[in-house]
């Protein structure tokens, strides 16, 4: 376990809180790595019911890193979710097809897998990549300066790797969070039925762990087959398919930036990122 992930139990509780708040938890593959070691530290537990993600400092996640420098897309990690090639070999598109879709795609869907309920404690900055983290729990607890973005298409990109935006949005809402790339607040996200709850900052802590406490007195296994059930009817209405589907178009996306400019994110940066939002 790395200290760009912490890992504590509390009672039932296992907490596992991204660690990297200088860069507002911005997540490379070292962070990516050590969050699944946390997370299956608390599924092998069988003391720990209900594990909850947070973000030290003021943000949950400003997303994908790109630009700190602790940025690790260059390094070779070890393969969990897929078994496919190391990408550090390879060249174009290769590259960044054989490392997405193992540190971004299918490692947020095994974490979605996880036989046990996850809750979401999220503030300030939830962005991008972030809305992946946020995403694969099953339910999020907001506090009220919470804030949710998707502003990749600014890079012509069409969305995130793990594109749960019509399931959890809403077609409509999914076009406009894409299209515009604004962002929208806490209370929003609650009206849409993206977030459980909305909470001042201060009780943020004691409501999510309030509601895994008391998801945690239910029997576990029937905890695992109920959030299976759940999943598996959202796959039915063609959430892992779709997922597939757009992976693909979002790397013509990157492959398109790289052939027509000088990257594959369109020569756009963090800081470049966040001037265009203002």
């Amino acid at each position: 376990m790395t200290d760009v992930v912490r890992y504590e139990r509390r009672g039932p509780v296992g907490l596992v809180t991204m660690n990297r708040p200088r860069y507002r938890n911005a997540q490379n593959s070292a962070m990516t790595y050590a969050l699944d070691d946390a997370f299956t530290r608390a599924v092998d537990d069988d003391a720990v019911r209900v594990i909850v993600l947070a973000g030290a400092g003021d943000h949950f996640s400003a997303g994908h890193d790109i630009g700190t420098p602790e940025r690790d897309a260059d390094t070779s990690f070890p393969r969990r979710a897929v078994t496919w090639w190391d990408h550090t070999g390879k060249d174009g598109a290769d590259r960044r097809y054989a490392r997405e879709i193992e540190v971004y795609l299918n490692m947020c869907r095994r974490w979605r897998e996880i036989p046990k309920p996850s809750i979401a404690m999220v503030q300030g900055a939830c962005v991008a990549g972030g809305l992946m983290l946020a995403w694969i729990c099953d339910l999020i607890v907001a506090a009220e300066d919470a804030f949710f973005a998707d502003p990749v298409l600014r890079m012509g990109i069409p969305g995130v790797e793990y594109f749960a935006h019509p399931w959890v949005l809403g077609p409509r809402l999914a076009r406009e969070f894409l299209f515009t790339g604004d962002r929208f607040g806490a209370r929003r996200a609650y009206e849409i039925g993206m977030v459980n709850r909305v909470v001042p900052r201060a009780d943020l802590e004691e409501t999510a762990f309030a509601l895994a406490s008391r998801i945690a007195e239910m029997p576990p296994f029937g905890l695992a087959l109920a959030k299976r059930a759940v999943n598996l009817c959202e796959d039915q209405m063609g959430m892992r398919a779709g997922m597939d589907s757009v992976f693909g178009l979002h790397h013509v996306a990157h492959a398109h930036n790289a052939e027509v400019g000088t990257d594959s994110l369109a020569g756009l940066d963090a800081r470049a990122m966040k001037r265009a939002a203002r």
